[in-house]
């Protein structure tokens, strides 16, 4: 019965991958924008740097979000704050890069910190564990194989603005 479902606790999203390349690499693909902007966002206003306040754009849906870097420890982990134009909305989001050796590098993609109602949360964990999981195929695809995949361009062909 719909009246007994209930949340005991915030929930939180969590995806990873394989990446079949060094930490390095992995790393850099998600620190430096000149390479982020082949498989995720069209535009930044910088690269993810210890305190950089950033500005990410998804031009093909004229959307954007102003992002906070909190830490970044090379080849390791990139934290950062984003939705931060509306502090009710901002999160935090954590990328960790585990090398796996010859096997390649693990990357796990976190965010925490949702807020609402139970709707809300269910609703955002679902859209942020879609949109993070296309970024994870997107740049293993990019990686592994130089193929752009235009996976986030596509993801959502009626909400096109360009």
């Amino acid at each position: 019965m719909m009246s007994d479902l209930k949340l005991t606790k915030v929930p939180s999203v969590r995806v990873g991958l394989l990446m079949r390349t060094p930490p390095e690499q992995a790393f850099e693909a998600l620190r430096d924008p000149a390479i982020t902007t082949r498989f995720w966002y069209t535009k930044s206003t910088g690269p993810m740097a210890p305190g950089a306040a950033l500005r990410w754009h998804w031009e093909m849906y004229g959307v954007y979000t102003d992002v906070v870097v909190a830490e970044v420890e090379e080849n390791r982990r990139i934290a950062f704050r984003w939705n931060t134009q509306d502090p009710d909305a901002a999160t935090d989001v954590e990328f960790r890069f585990d090398d796996r050796g010859v096997r390649g590098t693990y990357v796990e993609i976190t965010e925490t910190g949702l807020r609402g109602d139970g709707d809300a949360l269910v609703d955002h964990v679902g859209a942020s564990t879609e949109g993070f999981t296309f970024v994870l195929s997107a740049l293993k695809a990019y990686l592994e194989h130089d193929l752009v995949l235009h996976i986030i361009e596509d993801a959502h062909p009626d909400q096109r603005v360009a």
